[in-house]
């Protein structure tokens, strides 16, 4: 997504209603980061290394693997599956990880997890299809690539938690949306619901109702 995409995207949010509107308005220009230097298997490993921790705590542990590495910014796939369970395990992983990130890199080497050229020619839903047969890695894990690693702009990750709050608090509901409810909503933001996601994510906490309180 370019400079560009993203007014346009904001253009389009703030026409959905009233509520919309004052949520661009109060948090502002969307400046959603996508790091396109890099590959989906990096992405994965990234995110599994992630799950569950806090940012803080994930960059330690990450820092530590890649110590394991001086030569290389990150790990190739054969460099990682080569490091034996109790070497990242000491990293702070646990086994489960471990496995996780060695199957995506034995996954990487089989073709299964495509380069960033091959991902760019695939449709979301196929990509989403193809990389949750990993073990360890679900749908919001491939989401979260989409639109931070190959820039996506039409990406709604339903089962995201701060995506369904945000959501509540934008409408004032008295619960969380379900994953239909959400998709039936976001219809509206299309084709810029990788964007929807990014502003509902940073809806300011205690905001009931955003378009009364832009004024």
């Amino acid at each position: 997504m370019t400079a560009s995409d993203l007014r346009r995207a904001e253009a389009h949010l703030a026409a959905v209603d009233d509520d919309w509107a004052g949520l661009v308005r109060q948090v502002g220009p969307c400046d959603l980061v996508v790091v396109r230097g890099r590959e989906p298997y990096e992405a994965l490993v990234r995110s599994v290394a992630y799950q569950q921790l806090h940012t803080r705590a994930g960059d330690t542990i990450l820092g530590r693997m890649l110590q394991l590495y001086p030569e290389a910014r990150f790990p190739t796939p054969e460099a990682l599956l080569a490091t034996d369970v109790a070497t990242l395990r000491a990293c702070g992983y646990s086994a489960r990880k471990v496995e996780t990130m060695h199957g995506i890199a034995a996954a990487a080497i089989d073709g299964v997890v495509p380069t960033r050229r091959q991902a760019a020619r695939m449709h979301s839903e196929r990509l989403i299809e193809r990389l949750v047969t990993l073990r360890g890695v679900g749908r919001w894990t491939v989401e979260m690539c989409l639109i931070f690693t190959l820039g996506r702009p039409d990406v709604l990750p339903l089962d995201d938690f701060g995506v369904r709050d945000g959501y509540r608090r934008l409408k004032g509901l008295p619960a969380l949306p379900a994953p239909k409810e959400l998709a039936l909503a976001g219809e509206s933001w299309a084709p810029w619901r990788s964007v929807a996601a990014w502003y509902l994510w940073r809806l300011p906490r205690g905001t009931a109702d955003v378009g009364e309180a832009g004024g």
